[in-house]
C-alpha cells in the first residue's frame, strides 16, 4: 500500500469516528422540546399572567380569611393516596391557622383515576346543597372502599349523599348537569395553566411548593410567610 493511500484510509477513518460521535451526541440529548406556557416546575412565584388562574373568584375556600396574609391552594384529586396521606395534615393546618391564612381547594382529577372526575362532580353538587365541605371529608374518609379501581362507584356516591341527606332529585340532577362537571374541568385546566403536573399540588402565596407536602414542611412554609 503506497503512502498516499494509508494516509486517504487514515482520513477517512477519523471522519466516520467524529460523524459516528455527533450521530451518538444527538441520540442522548435528544431533540429540544420547547416548555409549555405554565408547565414549569421550577421553583418561584407563579408567573403574572397565569396568576389569575391560581384563584378563581367561584373558586371554594375551606377557610375564608379576610384580607389573609397567607393563601394556601391545593390542586387535589380525591381519589390520589397522596392526597388523602396529605389530608390530616391539611386538616390540622385549618384548625391551627383558620383565623389567619385562607385554605382553597381546587380539582385536579386525573384521567388515569376511573373515579375521580365523578368524585370531584358529586362534591360539587353537594355544595349546591351546602354540603361541599361535608362530601369533600366523606370522600377521604372512605377512599379506600373505592379508590384505584375500574369500575363505576356512581351509587356509592350517591350512598354518601343519602347520608348527608341532601334532597335525592336535586342531587341527581346537579351531578347529571354538564355544568357541573364543566366547572370541575375548569379547575383541572386552571392546574395545568398554573404549573400542576400531579396531585396534591400546593401553592403558598403564588409560589409552588416543592417536595413532599408533610404537615411540618407545609407548615414550616406557613410560618415563614407569616413572619413577612
Amino acid at each position: 500500500m503506497t503512502k498516499n493511500a494509508r494516509i486517504s484510509l487514515i482520513i477517512i477513518a477519523v471522519v466516520v469516528v467524529v460523524v459516528g460521535g455527533f450521530i451518538l451526541i444527538s441520540k442522548l440529548t435528544g431533540p429540544s422540546t420547547p416548555q409549555q406556557p405554565g408547565s414549569t416546575n421550577a421553583v418561584g412565584p407563579v408567573p403574572a399572567p397565569a396568576m389569575a388562574a391560581l384563584v378563581r373568584p367561584d373558586s371554594h375556600k375551606l377557610n375564608d380569611v379576610p384580607n389573609a396574609k397567607v393563601t394556601v391552594v391545593e390542586f387535589l384529586d380525591l381519589e390520589c393516596e397522596a392526597c388523602r396521606a396529605a389530608y390530616p395534615g391539611v386538616e390540622k393546618l385549618r384548625g391551627e391557622y383558620g383565623d389567619r391564612v385562607t385554605f382553597v381547594m381546587r380539582y385536579f382529577p386525573v384521567p388515569a383515576h376511573r373515579n375521580a372526575e365523578l368524585a370531584a362532580t358529586v362534591v360539587e353538587a353537594a355544595g349546591k346543597q351546602g354540603k361541599l365541605e361535608a362530601m369533600y371529608h366523606r370522600m377521604y374518609e372512605t377512599q379506600a372502599s373505592w379508590g384505584d379501581q375500574q369500575v363505576s362507584h356512581r351509587e356509592t356516591f350517591f350512598g354518601f349523599a343519602r347520608d348527608l341527606g341532601l334532597e335525592m332529585a336535586k342531587f341527581e340532577a346537579d351531578v347529571n348537569d354538564p355544568a357541573t362537571v364543566e366547572r370541575v374541568l375548569r379547575d383541572r385546566k386552571d392546574g395545568v395553566t398554573v404549573g400542576v403536573q400531579g396531585t396534591p399540588t400546593f401553592f403558598i402565596n403564588g409560589t409552588k411548593f416543592q417536595g413532599p407536602p408533610s404537615y411540618s414542611a407545609l407548615k414550616a412554609t406557613i410560618d415563614r410567610e407569616l413572619a413577612k
